[in-house]
């Protein structure tokens, strides 16, 4: 004991007589109170009771006085305002260039026939087959095979039924813009126009270029294979020029239906391409012909009606917009589905036919402008009274 008390004595005048002597040894050795001290080894929380003891004081409300933690941000849900104005401009626009171009079409097939005619007789009276004979024999065979492979191809033109020229205007434009999206320089301006998103700055314009915008290439494939099987059916039933406004009309209002079903739900992401269009070419035809026969390209074996190949698709896009399917743009599907319908019951007695005051304004337009040149390409004469003779 008094060997304890003496050791422990002189510790005490040793450290009162060299203060820097701890801290010496403690910067040797850190652990130097660790090991020396009496402190108790902390106790090692259950990992379970630690959670549970988290979960509570996550859940349990803050004391009076004491701030809370800071409310998540609200998402603001976008206004509609805008692309609702340019969904009705715009298909105002469309049918209304329609009619127009309508009118020059009559009028540059009637010009054409007229000078066609004129040119056949002038041929036919001054030339001779010999001249022709000889003209063939003067080129050379380069010319003659760039001749051939052009009549080729004029003659596929030719072959091809109005709508599916039509069609193939479309499907080349729908290729243009997939071949830009493999271009890594335009990948912002493609996501920024060609995708269409109501959480998006830019929410007018990607309402018609989506319309023509494909990533993938079996999309596109699968929409303009669609597009080609029932573009004679439609353009004969509705023309040349209306096709093109509704199919034109049918993107972008298929496309706002998809704005409001994205906002009232909350789920914003992209969307592009053209189902919502050929979506209401396919329910156009299919409420105007219900019983046509329809089939399955890999499936030759299985047929079905028209009516009820649209039903089964109205069902399916019904069931993913409710079920909240992301495969594909449910809601797009649906509104292009939609305003077929319509405007095959109803749209086109209140919109087509009443594009008479149009034509004759642009008529008027037209004649004043042409200097009195009548619509089939004579000079326009004037009585004395000043009327037209």
């Amino acid at each position: 004991m008094a060997c304890r008390g003496f050791i422990i004595k002189w510790g005490k005048t040793e450290f009162y007589r060299s203060p820097n002597t701890f801290s010496r040894c403690s910067r040797l050795n850190p652990y130097q109170q660790q090991r020396s001290g009496f402190r108790r080894e902390a106790k090692r929380t259950d990992p379970k009771k630690g959670n549970v003891n988290q979960q509570q004081t996550k859940t349990s409300p803050p004391e009076a006085g004491t701030p809370g933690p800071p409310p998540p941000p609200k998402v603001r849900r976008p206004r509609l305002f805008r692309p609702l104005m340019f969904t009705v401009g715009f298909a105002g626009c469309s049918f209304g260039g329609a009619a127009i171009l309508q009118y020059e079409t009559l009028k540059a097939r009637v010009q054409t026939a007229k000078d066609g005619e004129e040119l056949e007789k002038l041929v036919m009276g001054s030339q001779d087959m010999a001249y022709w004979h000889n003209w063939w024999n003067q080129l050379s065979s380069f010319q003659r095979q760039l001749l051939l492979l052009v009549s080729m191809v004029d003659d596929f033109w030719r072959s091809l039924t109005e709508g599916q020229r039509t069609a193939t205007g479309i499907i080349a434009v729908n290729a243009a813009v997939l071949c830009c999206w493999r271009i890594p320089a335009m990948q912002r301006t493609m996501i920024k126009y060609f995708t269409s998103n109501p959480a998006s700055k830019t929410q007018c314009l990607p309402m018609i270029l989506s319309s023509f915008s494909h990533y993938s290439i079996i999309h596109m494939v699968a929409n303009m294979y669609v597009l080609w099987t029932f573009s004679s059916g439609i353009v004969s039933l509705l023309g040349k020029e209306q096709f093109l406004a509704v199919y034109l009309s049918a993107g972008v209002i298929s496309t706002m239906v998809s704005y409001v079903c994205k906002t009232a739900s909350g789920r914003f992401y992209p969307s592009l391409g053209a189902s919502g269009a050929v979506m209401a070419v396919l329910a156009a035809v299919c409420t105007k012909v219900p019983e046509a026969k329809l089939g399955i390209i890999f499936l030759p074996m299985v047929t079905f009606t028209a009516g009820n190949a649209l039903k089964a698709l109205v069902a399916i896009d019904t069931a993913g917009l409710i079920l909240g399917w992301r495969l594909f743009d449910h809601a797009a599907h649906l509104g292009g589905a939609l305003f077929g319908v319509w405007y095959v019951a109803y749209g086109h007695k209140l919109i087509w036919r009443r594009r008479e005051p149009l034509v004759k304004l642009w008529h008027e337009l037209r004649s004043k402008g042409g200097k009195g040149s009548r619509p089939g390409g004579g000079p326009e004469v004037r009585g004395r009274g000043g009327g037209q003779q």
